[in-house]
């Protein structure tokens, strides 16, 4: 992360006590010595965000007790979005369980889809093709680009900002209609399946995403001016919501939230999968770990990612998506209605499902908002006995009440915004 050389440098005139004007620096954090005294001599208030809040998605509720402006305790209510993904999983094929994927981070389907084959054939011990694993790293890296797109874009929203709100809808866009001709839906993907994908990349798409490759970076640069230098921007997310990065590691954050802080981990360079090692790209990394390191580093991310969607489409090569292994894959279509042999593995998988080895397996991947773990049990049936979530979301969401604590209630807003949740990954 480049050094903050603007904090000083932004300032607003004050009147103070003696009437006379002085600047005050804009973006300094707050020390105990400056803060102004809260004790009016009075009650603690309650107050509830949400549910029905549009800072907390509808379905997230925070009690706040206050002391005058400032905040004393939070503690958040989840419950109203109950889905009961991982017991649903239990009475499902693997492969039945992706399009539940879907919906636990949806603003990321293809990578939870990708994890979650990834799980399975670490269970089984399959090897996808070549062309497989680029279009999974194709697939994450454009919902890491959706994803930091939507917080910035909303997040700027929060705190005043429209415009850059609709240019970077604007990409999300573009990337939504190539989800779109390759999956067919926009959010509901499930695109990948245990040994290859849904489908391959249909005609002329790889094109599209080579032109939004060579066009967003200079949506970024416009994003960057009017984000990154300005002075309300630094002045509300500037030493705001800071945590440090031992606490940051005891609350088990991940992603751009651990990174934020000063740790250096990442799920890609650290435990590779599909590939990531070779691959060049940065790990941006803050040092504050306040909501301004937290934007810093989602916005590298999406040059970054930007970076590896272009390096992957200059590796992508004509060949199969998917494994030639009958337990996992539906022979073609054409073969199964002339053939008695795979007409046979065609009913036999269809009906009776992936059977994996009996194990347990644990497989984490780095998805926008952090590390996604699925664990699976499985007892050598088309059923998992156990499916297990590691959802970043869920933790970074704990840590909530230790990043507002202190702070005042107009900051509440902005520290959970930058916590970047989505209620499906928490509620699950």
């Amino acid at each position: 992360m480049s050094p903050r050389t603007l904090e000083l440098s932004v300032s607003t005139p004050v009147v103070g006590a003696d009437g006379k004007v002085r600047n005050v620096p804009l973006g300094v954090a707050r020390r105990p010595s400056e803060a102004v005294s809260d004790d009016f001599g009075a009650e603690h208030m309650l107050v509830n965000i949400g549910p029905q809040h549009p800072a907390t998605h509808g379905v997230l509720r925070l009690v706040v007790e206050l002391e005058g402006e400032t905040v004393k305790r939070i503690i958040p209510h989840v419950g109203y979005l109950h889905s009961g993904f991982e017991k649903l999983g239990e009475y499902r094929q693997y492969n039945q369980i992706i399009p539940l994927t879907d919906r636990t981070d949806y603003l990321a389907p293809m990578a939870n889809n990708v994890a979650l084959a990834l799980a399975v054939e670490a269970l089984m011990g399959i090897e996808i093709t070549e062309r497989c694993r680029l279009l999974r790293v194709i697939a994450c890296e454009m919902s890491r680009i959706i994803s930091h797109i939507v917080w910035l874009g909303t997040t700027g929203i929060d705190l005043g900002a429209f415009t850059p709100f609709l240019w970077l809808f604007q990409q999300r866009e573009r990337i939504y209609n190539l989800q779109e001709s390759w999956t067919g839906a926009r959010l509901t993907t499930s695109v990948a399946r245990v040994g290859g994908m849904m489908a391959d990349v249909p005609e002329g798409w790889e094109d599209g995403l080579r032109d939004f490759v060579r066009t967003f970076p200079a949506v970024l640069r416009e994003v960057d001016t009017m984000f990154t230098r300005n002075a309300i921007w630094i002045g509300r997310t500037q030493g705001v919501g800071a945590i440090g990065a031992d606490e940051a590691i005891n609350y088990s954050l991940s992603g751009p939230m651990l990174r934020a802080s000063g740790v250096d981990y990442d799920v890609r360079k650290d435990r590779p999968y599909l590939g990531y090692d070779e691959f060049d790209f940065d790990v941006p990394v803050g040092e504050h770990g306040d909501i301004y390191d937290r934007y810093l580093v989602r916005f590298e991310e999406m040059a970054q990612s930007t970076r590896i969607l272009e390096q992957a489409l200059d590796r992508l090569r004509p060949g199969p998506v998917n494994v030639s292994d009958p337990r996992v894959i539906l022979p073609p279509k054409s073969r199964a209605m002339g053939d008695m042999e795979a007409m046979i593995f065609h009913f036999k998988q269809v009906m009776e499902g992936i059977k994996p080895p009996a194990g347990e397996v644990y497989f984490g991947v780095e998805n926008p908002k952090g590390e996604l773990g699925y664990y699976f049990v499985s007892d050598g049936t088309a059923k998992p006995v156990r499916w297990r979530i590691r959802p970043p979301s869920f933790l970074n969401l704990a840590a909530l009440p230790r990043l507002c604590e202190g702070a005042l209630l107009s900051d509440v807003i902005a520290i959970n915004a930058s916590v970047d949740i989505v209620m499906g990954e928490i509620d699950r």
